[in-house]
């Protein structure tokens, strides 16, 4: 096997492998939170659904993405391609949605209240998030459709002009103009959402200005606000985290929709760079949220206090 090739699929293996083990502690994290707790704040919700929606993103996108890399070749057909594309989209949108709804939602909570309206809209922030889960799932799935309607499973031969070479399918959208409106529409709804998390985080960031000037005048500050401090920055530091992937991911994005071919290895990039957030999201997480970690390391300790109590006693 060539070398660059063996590096390519080693890159995609450990990215995707990583991103799966890490979204899925995430998720198991909540659940047990969950099973204990009984009810999860509108913050931990929101941070649960993103990782489910990563981790499905990296199923549908980076698995196929590395066994074709390591050689297996036909592995869907058109109707396979259709489907696996239409779900990889809707959550590849799920995921800057989220992230822009997980920022937004957070400014609200920190922020001071007020006037009434906004202490109305406080109040009402847990009875907010399922409702804006479904719009955001139509919202993609409508977005979406045209790249389900246009992939392909890879034919033998020249890939066609206008053509995304994914490996695993092929995007064939036939002509110059449904290329460049189908990018330009999903490019126009990421840039909507990137900029609601850009507002929303450097409101957060000024509120967090403003209590850490407070702290130092006041020793101790009640425990609830010092919790939604440090969710907050988590929040920040995943919206700085995914705006260095999104910046990285569409310039690759126009450079594409300038040309007619595509190199194969500007694809492999953008699919790459495109991976990260939600491969590097979750141990970010894992990292910042003392709850996600403290629940984490409980079930270790139960897990072991287990083992240790089944072994025989051997003296």
């Amino acid at each position: 096997m060539d070398l660059c090739i063996t590096i390519k699929g080693v890159s995609f293996f450990l990215q995707t492998g990583l991103g799966i083990l890490g979204n899925a502690s995430v998720l198991m994290a909540y659940a047990h939170i969950t099973y204990k707790e009984s009810r999860l704040q509108p913050v931990d919700r929101i941070l649960a659904h993103l990782a489910f929606s990563n981790l499905l993103l990296l199923l549908t996108r980076g698995v196929p993405q590395t066994v074709v890399i390591f050689g297996l070749r036909n592995l869907l057909d058109d109707p396979g391609c259709k489907v696996v594309m239409y779900f990889y989209r809707i959550n590849r949108g799920l995921s800057v949605c989220l992230t822009g709804m997980l920022s937004f939602f957070q400014a609200l909570t920190i922020a001071p209240s007020a006037g009434r309206y906004l202490t109305k809209l406080k109040s009402h922030l847990s009875q907010l998030v399922m409702p804006t889960f479904i719009g955001l799932w139509l919202l993609n799935m409508t977005d979406c459709i045209p790249i389900s309607v246009f992939s392909i499973a890879p034919r033998n031969g020249t890939v066609p002009a206008f053509t995304l070479n994914l490996g695993f399918c092929h995007v064939n959208f036939g002509n110059n103009m449904s290329y460049v409106v189908v990018g330009a529409v999903i490019s126009t709804r990421d840039f909507v959402f990137v900029a609601v998390m850009l507002a929303s985080s450097g409101y957060i960031l000024i509120l967090l200005h403003k209590h850490s000037r407070q702290v130092r005048s006041i020793r101790r500050t009640q425990q609830g606000t010092s919790m939604e401090m440090q969710a907050a920055k988590t929040v920040v530091m995943l919206v700085l985290l995914y705006t260095v992937f999104f910046g990285i991911d569409n310039v690759i994005w126009i450079y594409m929709l300038t040309v007619a071919q595509v190199p194969a290895v500007v694809v492999d990039m953008r699919v790459f760079f495109s991976s990260c957030y939600a491969t590097c999201s979750p141990f970010l997480m894992i990292s910042t949220n003392k709850k996600i970690k403290e629940r984490m390391v409980c079930v270790a300790g139960e897990q072991s206090a287990e083992d240790s109590g089944d072994k025989p006693n051997i003296k």
